[in-house]
């Protein structure tokens, strides 16, 4: 597996995104059982980053359930963890009722920090993203709220999601430079409205992670080759799936993104995880770029 950085590391240039392990679009997900053959799968194949969230789970009483899949698939895997980057999330709430909110304060961000060193059983957090904006705090705050954490030891990095352009530069200003790892947006075929913020990142050394890179759970991924007829057209060329194209387009914007394909069976993310070896030529990049209202492939 090809290499790339993240917060200080070297890590698979793909990711697997476990959210479909425990909830997705369309209702179904893997028994326990299948669901750590699916991580094992990613292990196998050399991927080195997944990502979860404390939020990832069946009903609003089961927070955790993703990240405990993480942690037991890890411990049960007959291989060495130890260069296993771990990125988890929190900030999103879930109460009874499945009523949704968002907390950026000092105190909720304490608890679910130490709630997921508990669910993963480590000490520390590899990489800790602040989920989605509260627009009830000034970001500036919750990100100085998530730098104490990370003085005191329970957060070895830091990374935002679902950020603008303005907000990836307050992390910057508070966090100090270089000190903020990564930004988790959204972007693919059918969602490449994130593409400012994957240049901006580009340009200065930060990861950019999109999720959902093949188009989200519950059948975007699946169907990406009939919806975006370039992708496929250009696996056939080569002789491989339309979603390695996708994923392989998304590595050629920037040599700072890696995409965390999302999986529910261990075939899915052994094919996203070649992506890093398919080779697109520059014309095919803008190609593909343009095709999906892009009209500058050039991210850096």
């Amino acid at each position: 597996m090809k290499q790339r950085t993240l917060a200080g590391r070297q890590v698979s240039a793909i990711g697997l995104g476990a959210m479909p392990l425990s909830m997705s679009d369309d209702k179904q997900t893997p028994a326990l059982d299948d669901a750590i053959a699916v991580v094992h799968a990613a292990l196998d194949a050399g991927v080195t980053i997944i990502d979860t969230a404390d939020c990832y789970a069946p009903a609003w009483n089961e927070m955790g359930h993703n990240e405990r899949i993480v942690a037991e698939a890890l411990r049960t895997w007959n291989g060495d963890t130890s260069d296993v980057l771990v990125a988890t999330k929190g900030g999103i709430t879930r109460n009874e009722g499945e009523v949704w909110g968002r907390d950026g304060s000092a105190t909720h961000l304490r608890v679910a920090v130490e709630r997921s060193l508990e669910n993963l059983g480590v000490d520390v957090i590899d990489l800790y993203q602040y989920h989605r904006p509260d627009r009830w705090i000034v970001y500036g705050e919750v990100m100085a709220n998530l730098a104490t954490l990370q003085q005191e030891g329970l957060i070895r990095a830091i990374g935002i999601s679902n950020a603008s352009v303005e907000e990836i530069q307050i992390a910057q200003q508070v966090l100090g430079d270089g000190n903020l790892a990564s930004v988790q947006n959204e972007f693919s075929p059918k969602h490449p409205g994130s593409i400012d913020e994957l240049r901006y990142c580009g340009e200065r050394g930060i990861t950019f992670l999109p999720w959902s890179p093949l188009g989200g759970t519950g059948g975007g991924a699946r169907a990406v080759g009939d919806r975006f007829s370039s992708f496929r057209k250009v696996g056939e060329e080569h002789g491989v799936s339309p979603q390695q194209v996708v994923l392989a387009w998304e590595l050629a914007l920037s040599p700072h993104v890696i995409p965390i394909p999302g999986a529910r069976r261990p075939s899915s993310i052994t094919d996203s995880a070649q992506a890093p070896d398919l080779k697109l030529g520059a014309g095919e990049v803008a190609a593909l770029s343009y095709s999906v209202g892009i009209d500058d492939p050039v991210a850096v």
